[in-house]
C-alpha cells in the first residue's frame, strides 16, 4: 500500500481506491442526515399551496413561498445527486473523481439547504407574527445555521491545518 497524500489523510496507510471508498461511505452517511431533513421540509412546502390560508397570503408571502419551493427543489437535486452520481459512473474505475463530485454536490445542497430553512422560516414567522423583529429573528437563525454549518468547521480545520 501506499501512504496517502495530503493534510486529511496523514497518518492514513490507504491506497486511493481504498481512499476513495471510505470517503464513499462517509459522504452516503452525511447525506443521508440531510436528505431526510430537505425531504420532510421539502415534501411539507408542497402542501401549502393547497390550504385555504394560502389565497389569503399578502403577494410578499407567496413570493417568499414560491423561492422556498424552489429552494427546497433545488436542494433536494443537490443532495438526491450523489446517489444518481455514483449509480451512473459505478464501475468506471473513476471513483476518485465521483467522490469529489459528490463532495460538492452536496456542498451546494447544504448551501440550498441552508436558504430554503431559512427562506421557510422567514415565511412561518411572517405569517404567524407581522411584527418587525421577524428579519432580526431570522437573521440569528441565519447566523447560527452559518455557525454550526460552516464556521466551526472551518474554523477546526484550519487549527489542524496549523498543526
Amino acid at each position: 500500500m501506499t501512504q496517502a497524500h495530503g493534510n486529511q489523510d496523514r497518518g492514513r496507510d490507504e491506497t486511493e481506491d481504498e481512499r476513495a471508498d471510505r470517503r464513499w461511505n462517509e459522504l452516503i452517511q452525511e447525506v443521508r442526515v440531510a436528505q431526510t431533513g430537505v425531504q420532510i421540509l421539502f415534501g411539507f412546502l408542497l402542501t401549502v399551496v393547497f390550504t385555504p390560508r394560502y389565497e389569503e397570503l399578502a403577494q410578499a408571502d407567496k413570493t417568499i413561498y414560491i423561492v422556498t419551493v424552489m429552494l427546497g427543489a433545488a436542494a433536494t437535486g443537490a443532495l438526491i445527486g450523489p446517489v444518481s452520481f455514483h449509480r451512473i459512473v459505478a464501475g468506471r474505475r473513476i471513483k476518485p473523481a465521483a467522490v469529489r463530485w459528490a463532495g460538492r454536490l452536496t456542498v451546494a445542497g447544504l448551501i440550498l439547504l441552508l436558504a430554503t430553512m431559512t427562506a421557510a422560516l422567514l415565511l412561518i414567522l411572517r405569517v404567524a407574527t407581522h411584527d418587525e423583529y421577524v428579519p432580526w429573528l431570522v437573521g440569528c437563525v441565519l447566523l447560527w445555521y452559518l455557525l454550526c454549518w460552516f464556521a466551526l468547521p472551518a474554523w477546526i480545520r484550519g487549527r489542524r491545518a496549523g498543526e
